[in-house]
């Protein structure tokens, strides 16, 4: 198996069950974490979760082991190697996350993530002007010193590639041996040569509609602020500002026309408390002087309440587990509810309701939302 980097107590036997636990059904960044926390290793994990997800209609099937090793196989022959979030090498800024992915594959120069980032993001069927403003940019914020994060899409992210390199980052939303857009592969060839090139899906996974979110959320995590260059309403750049506003980073957008619907993003998050910037030395001033408040007031509140998850561990769940995941499903529709106030209306505490959540997850009835709210899957 890959080298797993520089983490000293993570066992060759830990790491290969750390990446069955992940790609296991129903597991996702948050539910990894809390058995993590339960359990102490991923392999007492895997044992529990039969049971865990005894709620489902079937017998749950953990992930195979044949199919990890073929992964494996399939990363290494990729040229990458796996990033565990619990290692020195992880990017300290996309660690504070709570959905930081656990495990990436990623090709290139890792210190690069460890360096002052910013995620400059935009338009697909950008215009030709801001093209070359985003292209201008970038290579503007690279020679002030800053890594410039994308996420390798044609119109802004290829240009903010291009300007920048090699001091650039791309986040893909498949898996790290798939090129996308087909005609982007020359460039994530290059960034994964001479740049860095992050990956959260398995090897051989071809991007699906669902898995770009997820990448916008590590995109906007890995900095500590986001640049709109130009964007449509409803446009996936427009969700990396969110993300990166619900992270209390800093969000900043590029003014255009109100005559042209490619601007009317930028203008709508600039009215919602973006800060405006015309110049690339005014993204420097920004987040040169960052320290964890942004200036911009453009930001969501939290869908969960704070918790820590070590609180798990020393939680006796005993009998009454049954009846409170009961009590917590019935709670639940398909509207997202914050998990603090599920904790208010079932009267339970913290770490009970989190570990009802996490049954309910594995028993494939409960979806988690990106800001972290909670759904039932009806």
């Amino acid at each position: 198996m890959e080298s797993t980097g520089s983490q000293p107590t993570l066992s060759q036997k830990e790491a290969f069950a750390r990446i069955r636990l992940l790609r296991s059904p129903h597991i996702g960044p948050v539910s990894y974490r809390q058995l993590l926390a339960r359990f102490g290793t991923a392999a007492a994990a895997l044992d529990a979760l039969p049971d865990l997800a005894s709620r489902g209609r079937g017998p749950y099937r953990p992930a195979s082991a044949d199919s990890i090793e073929r992964e494996v196989v399939a990363v290494r022959a990729a040229g990458a190697r796996y990033l565990f979030h619990d290692q020195p090498d992880y990017p300290a800024l996309l660690a504070e996350l709570d959905s930081a992915p656990p495990i990436v594959t990623c090709r290139g120069r890792m210190a690069l993530a460890s360096e002052p980032c910013v995620a400059l993001v935009g338009a697909r069927n950008a215009s030709g002007a801001a093209v070359k403003l985003a292209r201008d940019f970038a290579a503007a914020l690279a020679e002030a010193g800053f890594t410039v994060v994308s996420g390798l899409a044609r119109g802004i992210d290829g240009a903010a590639h291009e300007g920048a390199f090699p001091q650039t980052i791309g986040v893909i939303a498949s898996g790290i041996d798939i090129a996308y857009p087909p005609q982007h592969a020359g460039l994530q060839e290059r960034i994964a040569t001479v740049g860095l090139l992050i990956a959260e899906q398995p090897p051989g996974t071809e991007p699906r509609g669902r898995h770009f979110p997820s990448r916008n959320r590590i995109i906007a995590g890995l900095a500590s602020g986001t640049l709109v260059v130009e964007a449509a309403p409803q446009s996936g750049s427009l969700i990396t500002a969110r993300l990166a506003g619900e992270a209390g980073r800093e969000v900043m957008a590029i003014p255009g026309s109100p005559l042209d619907a490619r601007a009317s993003g930028c203008n709508q998050l600039i009215r919602e408390g973006a800060v405006l910037v015309q110049t690339p030395d005014e993204v420097v001033e920004l987040l040169q002087s960052f320290t964890g408040a942004p200036r911009s007031r453009f930001r969501l509140g939290d869908g969960a309440a704070d918790f820590d998850y070590a609180e798990l561990a020393k939680l006796n769940w005993g009998e009454a587990r049954a009846d409170l995941s009961r009590d917590i499903a019935s709670l639940l529709t398909n509207a997202p509810v914050a998990i603090d106030e599920l904790i208010r209306q079932s009267g339970a505490n913290a770490a009970e309701v989190h570990m009802a959540l996490l049954e309910l997850e594995l028993a494939g009835e409960l979806v988690r939302e990106a800001d972290g709210a909670v759904r039932r899957l009806m």
